[in-house]
Formats: structure tokens, C-alpha cells, sequence
């Protein structure tokens, strides 16, 4: 057993943080919408077609915002083909996933569904082989209040108030040759501002999310710098999307994915306050991790994206988290990829669903998380994994909730088979009462959730007494826990 310590200051904030960390991404893609989300006639949908055990599911995420309908998808789509009677819509073949697309699911499904849980909606633009007007129209018919033509057409299916859908991406993954409508730095800086201009002309009050990055060896510095010169003074967000895996099998290498994270997080935090300084730019520009997973086992031909997770990939998904926390200033969105059956922490068939084990490091932070970010300070024992050394054995985060006095302390022990025991001190006043201590764990780091075996990985819940301003924990291996406690 190894000894660590992590202290906690309440007076050191890291900022507020953003709920939307905790969202999601719906795609048409395999079984995420058509036999995962909508499942008409289907013994398990509701008067809308939607499966209630999957939306019940979701609710336990508390996912304040979905980002749709893609992804490589919108790069194809043509929104008008997803709207009005559904036996009178159109279609079409799927570029990007080289499905059909029936179009039975379109804008005002995904809106209705988002409502029922609760949801921000975040609707992403063609900007591959769509058009600038297209994107303008798309805004007008979801926020519109004019008498247009638009604006009637909306209120014809049954929509007589708008929308209000705030949030929009300007295009998916523009920097990867694999996009329709690959554009080089400079054609997307174009293609931002003028996409981005004519859409606030239809609502000035929507939230422009730029696609940033998503081809992490390509030159990333030069398209951030040509999208924040010509549109800075357009767009809200700058999208970054990454997938990480242990394709090499290698635990320990696996474990070392946070300081990949922290390097790119970091990096172009840097990046936007340079280029925003050097453009005078005062209104602040945000980071979206709006595409993000565990995702390297499945395929689109064979198995239509539908990872099965285990233990470790649990880790690598609190890690992500944490790192969210500890970048809250600048990370005020993250949408996981995707939601249902889709490298996705929830998987159905026709009779039922399990959770994976990715969904229950996404539930408790959700559920736990405060609103204030804490920059807190841990050390201890450390590892060594493929390229990395020196990196710390527990990755760590916390948070407080200022109205009800509450801490939130997020570890994931990243050791194979050792418990760390720690040290934890509150620096400034003391724990007050119990701590109350969520645990997800398995037999092993190879432990999966599946139909016949589908509480492998689950949360367990337990308290301990943690009156004064130091106690000492003893975190299992290859765990996840969080530690709630109020101080005074």
C-alpha cells in the first residue's frame, strides 16, 4: 500500500463550472436513432416513437445538452428532407456511413426528444456540401417569430412557438480529409465567417460553435489562427474532438491518456488567449469538446460502432472528466459520443437495454459535481507508461457547491492491483459529519457489463466519518470514487 496526500483549499477557485460538460452526441449513425433512440411500434416507445427505458436511462445522466445530427453525417444532410409527414419524407443514401436514411427522425423528433429529457438542443450545420442559406434557413424555421415562409411552415407541423434552439455548429471535422467538404484553413475561416454572419442575421442570439480541431497531426495552429482573425468576433466556441484507446493492450499506456489530454487542453487554451489578445478580441471564446470517447474496437462494417466497454475504459472516461473540472474556465461544453448503442454508455436490443460500464463514472460525476471548480494540489506515488513518466498514480479533481457548503473530491486510482492510501486535508475550516463515498469498480480492469452479466461495473455506495480538517482513505485498485462532504 502506498502513501499520498491531497490538500484542499476552498479559497483557490479554478472558475465556475458549466453543466454542459455533461452532454451528449446523437448521430444518425448504425443503431444511435433508428433502433436505440426511436423505435416506433415497438412495445418499449411512447405515443412519440422514443424507447422509455432509453430515455429513462438518460435521465440518470442528466445530460443538459445534445449535440445532432452529426458528425460526419450533417456533412451530407439536407435538414427540409427530416421535416413535415413522415411518409412524405425523402430517402436518401448516406454518404458518409453509406447507409439509407429514411428521414423518418428529423429537427423536430430531435427537439422533442431533448424536451422530454430535459436538454438543450445543439444543432450542427452542413457546411461540407451545404449551403450558407441552407444553414440561415435552418435557424429561421427552428427560432423564427417573423410571418415567413419558413416561420409557417413550422407552425404547420405543429410548432406554433419557435425552437429557440441557442446553440449551432458551424460544420463536422472540416480539417479531416475523411469530411465531405474537406476545407483547408483558409476555406474554413471563410466558410465560418459567412456561415456564421448570415446565421446570426437570423437570430443574433444564437451560440456559434467553430469545428477547431479534429485531426490532431495536422496544422492546428494555422487553421486557429485564420478562424479567430476572420471570424473571432463571430463565434462562441472552438470545437475539439478526440478518441483515445488501448489498442496495444497496454494498461499501464492507457493510463497515461490524461497527460494527452492535458497537453492538447492546455495547449490551446494558450493558443485562443494569444490569438485573442493579438486580435483585441475582449468577448471570451469558449472550448467544446463536443466529440469525445473511448472508441477503438469497433468498426462500421462489421458491428456498426457498437463498443462494448470495460472497467478500464471507466477510468478513461473519469479522466476525462476530471480533466473537464480542472479546465472549467475554458471548457464550458463536452459532449460524449454518442449516447445509444453507438460507442455509446447505453445499449438496447428489441426487449431491453444494459448499462455499460462507462455509464456510471458519467451518472455519479453528473450527479455529484458542485458548481465551483477547485484547484486543489495531490502528490504521491507515480508510474511510468509507454512515453510517460513521473505521472501520478491518482488522477484527481474536486469541486464545491458553494449554496450547500459541499465538497466534491473525484479520484481514479490508476493502480493495477495496489490500494492508495491518502491523506486528505482541508487546508481552511473542517469536514462536517459523514463522507459519503461512491465506488465503481470490478473484479478486474478487464470486467465488462453485458445483457447476461449486467452489473459487472456498477456504483456502490458507502459513508465514513470525516469530522475535522484531516482523514485518511484507503482507495481500492483500478477504481473510481467520489467523496461528498459538507464543511464549515
Amino acid at each position: 500500500m502506498t502513501f499520498n496526500h491531497i490538500h484542499i483549499d476552498l479559497a483557490r477557485s479554478l472558475g465556475s463550472i458549466d453543466r454542459n460538460i455533461f452532454g451528449g452526441f446523437a448521430e444518425h449513425l448504425g443503431r444511435c436513432i433508428y433502433g436505440g433512440i426511436y423505435e416506433p411500434g415497438s412495445s418499449l416507445a411512447d405515443e412519440n416513437g422514443f424507447r422509455t427505458d432509453v430515455l429513462e436511462a438518460l435521465r440518470k445522466l442528466n445530460m443538459p445538452i445534445i449535440r445532432y445530427p452529426g458528425g460526419n453525417f450533417v456533412s451530407g444532410y439536407r435538414w427540409m428532407d427530416g421535416i413535415g409527414q413522415p411518409e412524405e419524407r425523402k430517402p436518401r443514401t448516406d454518404l458518409a456511413w453509406g447507409a439509407i436514411e429514411p428521414n423518418t427522425f428529423g429537427t423536430n423528433e430531435f427537439i422533442t426528444f431533448c424536451r422530454q429529457l430535459g436538454s438543450e438542443p445543439y444543432l450542427v450545420v452542413n457546411c461540407g456540401d451545404g449551403d450558407m442559406r441552407e444553414a440561415h434557413d435552418w435557424v429561421e424555421y427552428c427560432n423564427g417569430t417573423s410571418d415567413t415562409y419558413l416561420v409557417r411552415l413550422r407552425r404547420k407541423h405543429g410548432f406554433e412557438a419557435p425552437h429557440n434552439v441557442k446553440y449551432w455548429g458551424v460544420g463536422n471535422e472540416v480539417d479531416g480529409p475523411w469530411q465531405i467538404g474537406f476545407k483547408t484553413a483558409r476555406e474554413y475561416a471563410r466558410t465560418a465567417t459567412e456561415f456564421g454572419k448570415i446565421m446570426k442575421w437570423a437570430d443574433p442570439n444564437i451560440q456559434l460553435v467553430a469545428s477547431a480541431v479534429s485531426l490532431w497531426e495536422g496544422n492546428f495552429v494555422e487553421r486557429a489562427q485564420l478562424l479567430i482573425e476572420q471570424a473571432g468576433n463571430l463565434i462562441d466556441y472552438m470545437a475539439l474532438h478526440w478518441y483515445v484507446g488501448n489498442a496495444k493492450d497496454d494498461f499501464a499506456a492507457y493510463m497515461t491518456v490524461s497527460e494527452l489530454i492535458e497537453e492538447r487542453l492546455a495547449s490551446y487554451e494558450g493558443l485562443i488567449r494569444a490569438l485573442r489578445l493579438d486580435n483585441a478580441i475582449t468577448r471570451p471564446i469558449h472550448l467544446a469538446v463536443d466529440e469525445w470517447n473511448v472508441w477503438y474496437r469497433a468498426n462500421n462494417e462489421l458491428n456498426r460502432l457498437e463498443e462494448i466497454y470495460n472497467l478500464e475504459d471507466a477510468l478513461v472516461v473519469a479522466m476525462h472528466l476530471n480533466a473537464f473540472i480542472r479546465h472549467a474556465s475554458t471548457v464550458r461544453m463536452a459532449n460524449i459520443a454518442q449516447i445509444v448503442n453507438v460507442i455509446a454508455p447505453i445499449f438496447t436490443r428489441p426487449d431491453g437495454l444494459f448499462l455499460q460500464t462507462i455509464f456510471y463514472p458519467l451518472e455519479l460525476y453528473s450527479r455529484t459535481c458542485g458548481d465551483i471548480a477547485l484547484d486543489i494540489g495531490w502528490g504521491g506515488d507515480t508510474f511510468s507508461g509507454g512515453n510517460r513518466s513521473g505521472v501520478r498514480t491518482l488522477d484527481v479533481a474536486a469541486t464545491y457547491h458553494a449554496q450547500r457548503r459541499e465538497i466534491s473530491l473525484y479520484i481514479v486510482n490508476r493502480h493495477r492491483s495496489e490500494a492508495q492510501e491518502t491523506t486528505i486535508r482541508l487546508m481552511d475550516g473542517a469536514f462536517r459529519g459523514p463522507g459519503q463515498f461512491s465506488i465503481i469498480n470490478g473484479p478486474d480492469i478487464k470486467a465488462e457489463n453485458t445483457f447476461e452479466q449486467p452489473h459487472q461495473v456498477v456504483t456502490r455506495t458507502e459513508q465514513m466519518n470525516m469530522d475535522g480538517k484531516e482523514c485518511t482513505i484507503v482507495f481500492e485498485p483500478h477504481s473510481i470514487t467520489a467523496l461528498v462532504c459538507k464543511v464549515q
